[in-house]
Formats: structure tokens, C-alpha cells, sequence
């Protein structure tokens, strides 16, 4: 029995079919794949939370000042901001301070936790004596928030 030729063009358009859809179909897989590795290296970046010498000091730095208050963005966006002021009140240079602002909702639960440097390397850190200014921009806090000044909290010191 012979084969029609229109036959064999439509097996081999069916194979070239499969063939395209395995092919996006592992690139799809490997792009998910490379997002998630770039996302865990992403947080495992993070400088480590306080270490003992650390946590030995923060009492050696001041929050004071704190305020907070809400704005418009232009694209009619909600930011809320956080001011204030750090303090060191210790006898040594820090190079960088991190703090988590922690949002909570009506009931007490975590709605948002955000790590932001409050002092950075690059600004040339924090000396003994040194009062510094912070602003903290939200523009992600989810409705369900209660309204009240985030809980500030000491994450990191990086030391001289």
C-alpha cells in the first residue's frame, strides 16, 4: 500500500509540533529555574542578624524623633514615610545599621517586615557622638495595616 505524500508532510509537521512545544517548554522550566536561584541568592545576601557583639551595643544606639506621615505620589500612589534620627551613643564607629519596620494590622499581626539600612558604608557610617537623619519611603504597605507607627527594630551593625 503506498503512502500519500500529503500524508508524510502532516507526520512530519505533527513531530516538528511536539518537537517546538518540548523545546519552549524546557526553556520555560529553566527560566523558573534560574529565577528562583537568582531569588534565594538574592536573600541569602542579607548581612546576618545581630551577632553577640552587636547585640551588646545597640543599646548604645538612639532612635529619636520618629515620625510618620502619609502623601500622594504623582501617579496617585500612597507613600508612607518615616523620619528620624540615630544617635550613637557608644565608643565605637559603626559602618552600617539595619532596622526592620514592622507593620502590623488591627489585631496585632505582621502585615508587612521590611529590612532597610538606616546607616550605610558608602555615607560613612556612624561615629561615636554622631547624630544622623533617616527617612524610610513605603510605597507597598498593604491596606489591611492598622495606621500605627511601625515597630523599629536594631537587624544588623556592621562594625569599623
Amino acid at each position: 500500500m503506498a503512502t500519500n505524500p500529503s500524508d508524510r508532510s502532516n507526520r512530519r509537521r505533527g513531530g516538528l509540533g511536539i518537537l517546538l512545544l518540548s523545546i519552549i517548554g524546557f526553556l520555560v522550566i529553566a527560566g523558573v529555574s534560574i529565577w528562583l536561584i537568582q531569588q534565594r541568592a538574592a536573600h541569602s545576601r542579607q548581612p546576618a542578624a545581630l551577632t553577640a557583639e552587636a547585640k551588646s551595643y545597640v543599646r548604645n544606639l538612639a532612635l529619636s524623633d520618629v515620625e510618620m506621615k502619609a502623601a500622594q505620589s504623582y501617579v496617585k500612589q500612597t507613600v508612607i514615610e518615616i523620619t528620624g534620627k540615630i544617635t550613637n551613643n557608644g565608643t565605637r564607629k559603626v559602618d552600617q545599621v539595619d532596622i526592620f519596620c514592622i507593620f502590623s494590622d488591627a489585631y496585632g499581626q505582621v502585615v508587612l517586615r521590611e529590612r532597610i539600612p538606616i546607616v550605610k558604608r558608602a555615607g560613612g557610617g556612624l561615629n561615636p557622638g554622631q547624630t544622623r537623619n533617616f527617612r524610610l519611603p513605603f510605597d507597598n504597605v498593604p491596606e489591611s495595616w492598622n495606621q500605627a507607627l511601625p515597630q523599629l527594630v536594631i537587624a544588623h551593625i556592621d562594625f569599623t
